[in-house]
Formats: C-alpha cells, sequence, structure tokens
C-alpha cells in the first residue's frame, strides 16, 4: 500500500519537473503541443454457476458473451482484455471439454464446454472476463448504453466427440441494457435465464469502472518566426488566434476527461465501501482513502499561487491548496483557471487512483467472490419490486362482510332491472379492468425509463409489450356471525401449527441434536385436455425463489378431465398422498421433520380438481399443512353467469354431443336441484374445508379471458347475479358467501388474500379465433412467465 502511495506522488513530482522544462518561447510554438489522452470502458463478467432448470436436450453447452454500444450498431464492440479462471472445473471426468476461448473475429469470449446430463445440474464455472470498450467519442463520460449479449451454444452428444472440435450452434440468446448512470461504476448482480424452451439459471455478477488509457507524446518544438520583443503581425497573428482556438477546444476536452474520472473514483470508491462493509472486510485502507484528494490538491494547484480572501476585505493572501476542497475539482470554474499541464497531471494521478481501485477490488473479489455474490443477489432481490413496480398498479379493499342481493329481495325494485341492467353494462368489472390496464400501459410509453440498474432486455426491451398486473390486497373483515340465516355452520378452530405428541418432545438429548427439517411440496395440477407440463413456467419461477421444494406435476388426470370432478378429485388425492408418504419418509431418514408446507397451483379446472382433491377423506390429514394456493384462472364459481354467447354454445355442444360430465358440473346442470349439484356442495358444506386452511390464496385472473367468467376467478361477485330475482341468483350468492367465508381469517389467525387482474398485450395475438373466443389469454398464463416473476418476486414470503 505504501509503495502504490510513494509511486503517485513520485508521479507528482516527475509532473512538476516536467513542467520547468517549459521556457518562454512564444505562445503560439507551446501550444503546438500534442496530449494524447484516452479513457477505456472496462465491464468485467463474472461468471458463478450454470444451473440447469428445464432443458430438454442432454449435450454439450457454452456461454458466449459480446458486448457493444448501443449506438454503434454492431461496429464498436467490447474487446476481450484478460479471463480469469478463479479455480478448477470440479468436474468428474468426461463431463467438460476443452477449455475457454476467445475469438477475435467477433471479439467475444466462450466457456469451456460442459456437458448437461440431468435436470436441476450445476456446473461450477467460476471465471471472469473483462472487456474494454473506447471511449474516444464520449470524452470520457459515455452519453450511450452497453448491451451485453449471453448466446447458449449447443452441441449434441457424439461417440467420438473428443476426436474433433465440437459443432455448436446458437440455440438461445439474452440481452441485457447496461445505462450509461450505469457505466460510471456499479457491482450488480445479473442472472442469465435465456428463454422459456430453455430455462437455466446463470449466476452473473457484473462490475463496472471507467479507466485511464492515456499516452503522453510531446513532438519537437515548433520554431517561432518572431522572438521576444517581437511584434507579431499578419500571418502570425491569425495563426495565434487558431492556436489559441486548439487550446481552448483541447482543455475542455481535458476537463471532461478529469471531471470523467473524478466521478468514477468516488462512484468506485463508494462501491467498493459498501461492499467492504456488507462482507465485514477491509479492501481499501483508510489511509490511501485519507490521503487520496490532499495528493491531487497538492499536485494540481501551482505552487506559490494566491488567492485573495475577499471575507477578509484586507487583500489577504491565502494559498490556494487551504480554500480548495473536493467539492472545488467538480467545478468547472477551477478546473478551467488551471494549465493544461496541472490537468493534464490530475488526469494522471486520477487515472493511477482509479487504477489502484479497480486492482483492489479485482484482487477481492478472487477472495471473497462467494461473499460478494451472494450479497449482491440479495441487494438484487430487494431491488425487483421497485424496478417491476413499472408494470405493477397495487390496491387496498376490504373484503366485504356479506354479499347481498339487493334487487331480489324487494319486488317493487323489478320493474326498473332492466333499465339498471342495461344501464351497468357499461361498467362491468372487467371492462373496467381493462381500461384501467390500458391506461396504465399508455402512460407507460410516455415513461423515461432513466434508472441505474441493469436493464432485462427480455423485460425493458419492449416496456408496451409486457404484461399489466393490477394487484388488489383484500384485508379481511371479521367472520359472520352465527344465526339462523347465515351460512356459516360447524367451523373449528383452525390449529395451522404442527403438534408434536409429548413421545416426540421427550426424546433424549441425542435425538435432538438430529437435523431438523422441513419439507416443502408444491404440487402443480394441469387444466381441460392439459398436460402435466403445462405448468413449468409457473415450477422454475418457484424453484428459483426456494430451489429446496419438492415438487409434483400431477399426472393422475392428465388423459381423463372428461369425467366427473369427484374421481379427478379422488385421482389427485392418492396422487398427492403417496407423493408426501415417500418424501416424508425420505426425510425421516436423513433428520427429525419439523414441519411440513403443502402448497397448490392450479390452470383452469385444475383448481377444482385442486378443491375436489382437497375435501376428500383422504386428505384429511394433511390439510394442517396447507401453505399457499395459487389459482391461475380457476372457474371456482362455475358458469352460472357468463357472458361469452360463444364459448357458451361450445360448452352446450359438449354436453350434447358428448355428455362431457364436468362441463354439465361446471355449468351447475349435473343435477335439476341446484342446491344437489357438485359446485353448491363444493362450496357450501364447511367440513370439507377446500380453502379453509391455506395461509395464503391468491387468485389470478384476466379481463381478457373469455374461457373462465372474470368474476368466476376472482370469487366475486357479478352484475347479472345482482339484478337478478331467480333462484338461480340466491344459490350463487350462497355459493360465493360460503367461498368467502372460507378465505376470511379467524380474528387469532392471519391470511394472506391477494387478487391479481393480469392484462397481457392483445397486439401479439393478432385477430384470430383464439383472440375473439378469449382463449388466447386463458393459454398465456401458461406460456408466458413474465407475470409470474413480478407477482412471485415481490412477494416471495408467500412462496418460502
Amino acid at each position: 500500500m505504501l509503495r502504490r502511495l510513494g509511486w503517485l506522488i513520485g508521479l507528482s513530482q516527475r509532473s512538476r519537473q516536467a513542467k520547468k522544462t517549459l521556457d518562454a518561447k512564444p505562445y503560439v510554438a507551446r501550444v503546438k503541443t500534442v496530449l494524447m489522452i484516452d479513457t477505456v470502458q472496462e465491464i468485467a463478467i463474472y461468471i458463478h454457476r450454470f444451473h440447469n432448470l428445464d432443458l430438454f436436450k442432454q449435450g454439450w453447452y457454452q456461454i458466449k458473451i459480446t458486448m457493444r454500444w448501443e449506438d454503434s450498431d454492431n461496429k464498436s464492440v467490447g474487446i476481450p482484455s484478460r479471463v480469469v479462471q478463479y479455480e478448477a472445473p470440479d468436474s468428474t471426468p468426461g463431463d467438460s471439454y476443452g477449455v475457454w476461448r476467445i475469438d477475435d473475429k467477433d471479439n467475444s469470449f466462450s466457456t469451456q464446454p460442459f456437458r448437461i446430463k440431468y435436470a436441476r445440474q450445476d456446473v461450477r464455472l467460476c471465471t471472469m472476463i473483462s472487456f474494454t470498450l473506447p471511449l474516444e467519442k464520449y470524452q470520457g463520460t459515455s452519453t450511450s448504453a452497453v448491451i451485453l449479449k449471453f448466446e447458449l451454444l449447443y452441441s449434441p452428444i457424439a461417440e467420438n466427440v473428443l476426436a474433433k472440435p465440437l459443432d455448436t450452434s446458437s440455440v438461445a440468446v439474452h440481452e441485457f441494457r447496461i445505462p450509461p448512470k450505469a457505466l460510471m461504476g456499479l457491482h450488480s448482480y445479473c442472472p442469465v435465464h435465456f428463454d422459456t424452451l430453455h430455462a437455466v439459471l446463470i449466476d452473473v455478477s457484473v462490475h463496472i469502472s471507467v479507466l485511464k488509457s492515456a499516452a503522453y507524446r510531446r513532438p519537437a518544438s515548433l520554431s517561432s518566426d518572431t522572438s521576444n520583443g517581437e511584434k507579431v503581425t499578419g500571418g502570425s497573428v491569425q495563426a495565434s488566434n487558431k492556436a489559441l482556438g486548439q487550446m481552448a477546444s483541447t482543455d475542455k476536452k481535458l476537463v471532461s476527461f478529469v471531471k470523467a474520472l473524478l466521478r468514477a473514483r468516488d462512484v468506485m470508491l463508494e462501491e467498493i465501501q459498501r461492499l467492504s462493509k456488507a462482507v465485514d472486510q477491509t479492501i481499501i485502507s483508510t489511509e490511501f482513502i485519507s490521503t487520496m484528494n490532499d495528493i491531487l490538491l497538492f499536485d494540481s494547484t501551482p505552487m506559490g499561487k494566491s488567492v485573495e480572501d475577499e471575507g477578509s476585505g484586507q487583500g489577504k493572501q491565502q494559498n490556494s491548496l487551504e480554500k480548495l476542497d473536493v467539492d472545488d475539482l467538480l467545478s468547472d470554474g477551477w478546473l478551467c483557471s488551471l494549465t493544461k499541464d496541472h490537468l493534464s497531471r490530475l488526469f494522471n494521478l486520477l487515472g493511477g487512483q482509479l487504477q489502484y481501485l479497480w486492482s483492489a477490488f479485482l484482487t477481492f473479489h478472487r477472495d471473497s467472490n462467494t461473499k460478494v455474490l451472494e450479497y449482491l443477489c440479495d441487494i438484487w432481490t430487494k431491488d425487483r419490486r421497485a424496478e417491476w413496480s413499472i408494470w405493477m398498479v397495487y390496491s387496498k379493499v376490504e373484503m366485504p362482510h356479506h354479499f347481498i342481493n339487493s334487487g331480489m329481495d324487494d319486488s317493487s325494485h323489478n320493474g326498473v332491472h332492466k333499465r339498471v341492467s342495461s344501464l351497468l353494462k357499461s361498467n362491468d368489472p372487467a371492462q373496467i379492468a381493462a381500461t384501467r390496464a390500458e391506461l396504465h400501459r399508455r402512460s407507460i410509453a410516455q415513461m423515461r425509463i432513466n434508472n441505474r440498474s441493469i436493464q432485462d432486455m427480455y423485460i425493458f426491451g419492449d416496456p408496451m409489450r409486457v404484461p399489466i398486473v393490477i394487484i388488489e390486497r383484500v384485508w379481511n373483515a371479521p367472520r359472520r356471525t352465527f344465526s339462523d340465516n347465515s351460512y356459516l355452520r360447524h367451523v373449528d378452530m383452525i390449529d395451522s401449527s404442527i403438534h408434536h405428541d409429548d413421545e416426540t418432545r421427550k426424546k433424549s438429548g441425542s435425538n435432538l441434536m438430529q437435523n431438523v427439517r422441513e419439507l416443502k411440496v408444491v404440487i402443480f395440477v394441469h387444466g381441460f385436455q392439459g398436460h402435466h407440463l403445462d405448468l413449468r413456467l409457473i415450477r422454475n419461477q418457484w424453484l428459483l425463489i426456494d430451489p429446496k421444494i419438492e415438487f409434483l406435476m400431477s399426472e393422475a388426470n392428465e388423459e381423463n378431465t372428461h369425467g366427473d370432478f369427484r374421481e379427478m378429485g379422488q385421482r389427485l388425492a392418492h396422487e398427492v398422498v403417496s407423493f408426501l408418504k415417500r418424501k416424508m419418509d425420505k426425510y425421516a431418514r436423513y433428520g427429525r421433520l419439523k414441519n411440513i408446507k403443502l402448497s397448490f397451483v392450479g390452470h383452469s379446472i385444475g383448481n377444482v380438481i385442486i378443491r375436489t382433491a382437497i375435501a376428500d377423506t383422504l386428505m384429511e390429514p394433511y390439510r394442517k399443512f396447507l401453505h399457499t394456493y395459487l389459482s391461475l384462472s380457476g372457474p371456482h364459481l362455475g358458469y352460472l353467469y357468463s357472458s361469452n354467447s360463444l364459448f357458451n354454445s361450445g360448452l352446450w355442444l359438449l354436453k350434447k354431443l358428448k355428455n362431457t360430465q364436468c362441463i354439465h358440473q361446471l355449468t351447475l346442470t349435473d343435477d335439476p336441484d341446484l342446491h344437489n349439484t357438485f359446485f353448491y356442495k363444493l362450496c357450501k358444506f364447511f367440513q370439507q374445508k377446500t380453502m379453509e386452511n391455506f395461509k395464503n390464496i391468491i387468485l389470478l385472473s384476466s379481463p381478457q379471458d373469455g374461457y373462465v367468467p372474470y368474476h368466476s376467478a376472482r370469487i366475486e361477485s357479478c352484475q347479472q347475479a345482482s339484478f337478478d330475482s331467480s333462484k338461480r341468483a340466491m344459490v350463487f350468492l350462497e355459493m360465493l358467501n360460503d367461498c368467502m367465508d372460507q378465505i376470511r381469517a379467524p380474528n387469532e389467525q392471519q391470511r394472506v388474500f391477494i387478487r391479481c387482474d393480469v392484462n397481457f398485450d392483445t397486439t401479439l395475438y393478432g385477430r384470430n379465433l383464439n383472440s375473439f373466443i378469449g382463449r388466447a389469454a386463458h393459454i398465456e398464463f401458461l406460456e408466458s412467465d413474465v407475470f409470474a416473476r413480478f407477482i412471485m418476486w415481490s412477494f416471495p414470503h408467500l412462496f418460502l
């Protein structure tokens, strides 16, 4: 450290000695001195780990990295300047091939090829590659962003792979945008996921700084046509004016370079101090930090120069070193008052300090890369909700105490029903939600997103195409009192904790030292005519939040979703119980099982199957373990009121031509008496407790989804029922109130209830039958994961 300080002071002394060589030659001759200065952008990419989430093909994979200026049209690219392998790959023989490679044709870096053989496989790469980008046209401070590009290269497995080079092809691309603000200095976690067909996680951190790249060159002094005391006339005057103009331009450019290095140095120092505090380890000594500005001020101020103290009014001379502080270094007035030699010395000193800070950080990162990555990852997780709030709208509502059918209780109002109904058609809740989302989407179009974070181009590439998510946090109202008119009866108090008997509590000391483990299980259930992998995108996001979960992609009803919901629910219950027993036995072998969290995710009628399975007696011992319920467009109240006439016609054909039992149950036509229908009983009888034991309930709906009624997916009232005086409306409101009573938490218990409206970009669908009947939005829940990222990363505690 002291040697470094000595070098900086020595550089200061040498620059003073260089000043003495400037004699009293005419000014025109001296301005011909050429100062070649430049700054470069250095961006270091640390690739820690490749984690296979959902690659469908085994084979050889590589990661290729390139970067370029955003405004350069691929002409000005980053050049790989150095590669550091932190540790040797820990792969077994045959799982790695070759070495990392730099391609001079496109200035790209490619990692060592590695072999992927199974899901959730980890490959530790532990490599840092540094790219440099010239800042010539930006005069020290970039006004353009940098595009960081990751490519996933794939080569199939061949028998003689070791005998010849791999023939790879690019199968997926993921780009990031580093905005100009971040280019002054940044240390950030940057996860790479690629696309939905190549779901992986690459743990990457990005480290950025501006550095000096200077060549100080002084050509031979030009002889002057005039000697000291001679008058400058004619062409000499013109040459002198031209030289003064060149000097002014050069000095102005030099000032901008000095200010750029000074800002970069302060940002770098601030970031290093933040990391040092986070990992509780000293990176830069306080001695160096305290002397940095003193060296700059001492060396950049002409010795003997004095400044009049205006405040004293006595013409007292004070040394400028005593009056200046570091804030003055950012002052254009003070910098412009310095000579070119003073500016050049300041430029070199700042460049030396920046280089020292950068080298010290790289050395520290190599020794503590895991701690740094964990810290940056925590910061990234906390910042997601703030960054993604651009596309999210939050609101809070209070859960109504009781839904009342105001129109059916007073016959005197029957005459105005039609007028009120026609008036409220324009106030349809689904249409209001869609309009609200569209207005928010238009406001995004006028928004200037100018932050300092690295921007994922999968989201920021075209902000208008990203789904708008309206999140409605519902605050629980007290449960209804038990009365003759109440639909709530025989409610048991819920004990959400897992009780252990006295024998477990009285285990010996040796047993108490065993590992205490928590089993977290998530069950994914597809919809009508679905596939067990339909919900894999939601599963992948859940795995990113909590890699320790055990998940089951239900296959019990994969080819049989046309029958009775009771049978489908029973098959799912058997599948879930069997899976739970296997996992519980496995965990018990390695330690004491302290807790179980059982969560469910369903799409479409998969939600009805889930509720039916939970109501099955086979699931009764496991209801106390229920944790989070995530419903994607589930018809929880059936199809008593559906405004999609075209879809209703399709349901009618399924009932008539194929006699599909589940469609009869969805439309409550499976029994002439509505009180005997499957859906009424599912919602009515509380001893089944289909939703009562969940700690967190999240209902996802979309006003663009024509397959599931909007109110049914949200479990809320609808206009048709509110102004319907028939028996059907009474049955509907009973079902609605009973469902809401299950969701309401007792006073001594907390339950999270959230409704989320997901509004997709309809322009992506085009004009076709799927978009016309509302199927496109219904399927988009399975084909897009951006909305899932927003919701799950904004409320991670619900999924842990």
